[in-house]
């Protein structure tokens, strides 16, 4: 399960990182894959007054935990498929 989680995590951080890199790239045409990050950096700006990098920082770590728990329910709808069986 430890295993499973720090793979899920690792895929939610590289979905983040990919999708702040092609942002200005696209014209900001998939802005609302990030919707859970930028609600949480826009909260965290308003509530504290926070700088933008903080925003980013925020926005970036929210978005790899919301895509790391996706992954994770499917690594683990699919560990039963994938060891093998003894007979």
């Amino acid at each position: 399960m430890k295993t499973n989680l720090i793979i899920a995590l690792a895929i939610g951080a590289l979905i983040s990182a990919t999708l702040l890199v092609i942002e200005p790239l696209t014209d900001f045409a998939y802005l609302s894959l990030e919707w859970p990050g930028i609600s949480a950096a826009y909260l965290f700006w308003g509530a504290v007054g926070g700088s933008a990098f903080m925003g980013v920082a925020l926005a970036w770590a929210v978005n790899a935990l919301a895509y790391g728990l996706g992954a994770l329910a499917i690594l683990s709808a699919l560990k039963p498929l994938m060891t093998p069986k003894t007979c």
